[in-house]
């Protein structure tokens, strides 16, 4: 899939919530729904979408998710399809100690103790690895992604500097459906 159409795949996702005011741009926000699953269902659609945003330096067929942490929302990420034919491989790690990095593609952080999340997170630095956090709502941690759950949407933000750090490139068109881009 071309990158222009998932963009606007990504951008279709999100449109029903956007809100827009004419003095300031508001982060594409996805509706959570309604049911036990809901928060999980729209964590697995944003994970999925950033995902088809993110470019490693070799083609991945197989894109391998990493879990650790308490998660709250990931149950249905094993149910991510990827648009570009890409496969998605969930795997649950032991520990946020002994992360092998070089098994993974993305690493989805759930709730850690803020030292270690920051250190899982500066040892993916300049490795090809997309990181992304479910509970860090001031994003302070370092990670390229911070969902960021509300009443009865999602959205997340993106941390620029995080991005520039690592080895794989994100669509900077994400920049624009993000909370802040700081």
């Amino acid at each position: 899939m071309s990158g222009l159409r998932c963009l606007l795949f990504f951008l279709l996702l999100l449109t029903p919530t956007a809100v827009f005011s004419a003095s300031m741009i508001q982060p594409a926000m996805m509706p959570l729904g309604a049911g036990p699953n809901a928060a999980a269902a729209s964590t697995a659609r944003m994970v999925g979408a950033i995902l088809e945003f993110t470019r490693w330096p070799t083609a991945r067929p197989v894109v391998r998710l990493c879990l650790t942490g308490r998660t709250r929302n990931a149950a249905r990420l094993n149910a991510i399809d990827l648009a570009n034919g890409a496969g998605v491989e969930v795997s649950d790690l032991d520990g946020p100690t002994d992360v092998p990095l070089d098994r993974c593609d993305a690493l989805y952080i759930g709730r850690l103790d803020a030292p270690s999340m920051r250190q899982l997170i500066a040892s993916a630095n300049g490795r090809p690895v997309v990181t992304i956090v479910e509970d860090d709502p001031v994003c302070r941690s370092g990670a390229m992604f911070c969902l960021l759950y509300g009443p009865q949407s999602l959205s997340f933000q993106l941390n620029i500097d995080a991005v520039s750090r690592s080895a794989v490139r994100i669509d900077p068109r994400v920049l624009r459906l993000s909370k802040g881009g700081y």
